[in-house]
């Protein structure tokens, strides 16, 4: 979830946009395939829905995130959820598996968050995720662009969304071995329109604007995006790129 992020995250206000997040990790729990009794750490653990997931499988579960908010919700299941920069991981050989759903892009420095997961994981213990890929959200960042240049307002996008080879790279530097890597469009339904995704995640943008002038370019960014985004039908989507990867340390590492 949110790594080193300048705000309050609101849990029910993610609840309510992002409800889809978990849901959308169902095939990436599967692909971990996680087995009773094994130490799991969930990295971005947000409000703890999937750490809540693992933890009733038998796993012995630590979740941890940047959001001290989140971390609160995920202790309300129950959870043993700990606020932890992600890229700052301090664990040393104690986790048969690291997993990491929609989470990663929030994490601007990935050779230190490898290094951590490296350092994280025994000797062939595996590393399983999923973030926003190259391109991921392209048409929503491009709106959010436009709509700050025109109010005068720069900046980088503030999140990471490598290719497939980049990341190959950078999960092979850190010493893991990638079992599986890859890269895929999912345009993915929202729960009302593109202003509720922008209002829970678009807010590294929209905080370079004073607060009494968010709406409004929230509303004008819903316009702009009404014709790629919203079908005839009403339904809106993000369209969402997905980069997803196995890796492990190596048993003898």
């Amino acid at each position: 979830m949110s790594q080193g992020s300048a705000w309050a995250w609101d849990p029910g206000q993610y609840r309510c946009n992002a409800g889809f997040v978990p849901e959308l990790g169902e095939p990436l729990l599967r692909l971990l395939a996680p087995q009773p009794g094994e130490r799991v750490l969930d990295l971005g653990c947000g409000d703890g829905v999937l750490t809540r997931r693992l933890a009733d499988a038998g796993c012995v579960v630590v979740g941890v995130d940047a959001s001290a908010e989140m971390v609160a919700a995920a202790r309300a299941l129950g959870l043993d959820a700990r606020v932890m920069d992600g890229q700052r991981l301090t664990f040393q050989a104690c986790f048969d598996a690291v997993f990491s759903n929609a989470a990663l892009h929030w994490m601007t420095a990935p050779d230190e968050v490898l290094a951590g997961v490296f350092r994280a994981l025994v000797p062939g213990g595996r590393v399983v995720g999923e973030f926003g890929g190259d391109g991921n959200v392209a048409r929503i960042v491009a709106a959010l662009h436009r709509a700050l240049a025109a109010r005068g307002i720069g900046g980088d996008c503030p999140w990471y969304f490598p290719t497939p080879s980049d990341y190959r790279a950078r999960l092979e530097a850190s010493g893991l071995e990638v079992d599986h890597i890859e890269s895929f469009d999912r345009p993915t339904p929202l729960p009302g329109d593109v202003g509720g995704w922008l209002r829970t995640f678009g807010r590294p943008y929209l905080s370079r604007l004073p607060a009494g002038h968010r709406e409004s370019c929230i509303a004008e960014i819903v316009e702009d995006l009404r014709d790629e985004l919203c079908d005839e039908a009403g339904r809106w989507h993000a369209d969402y790129v997905r980069l997803r990867f196995v890796a492990r340390r190596p048993a003898g590492g």
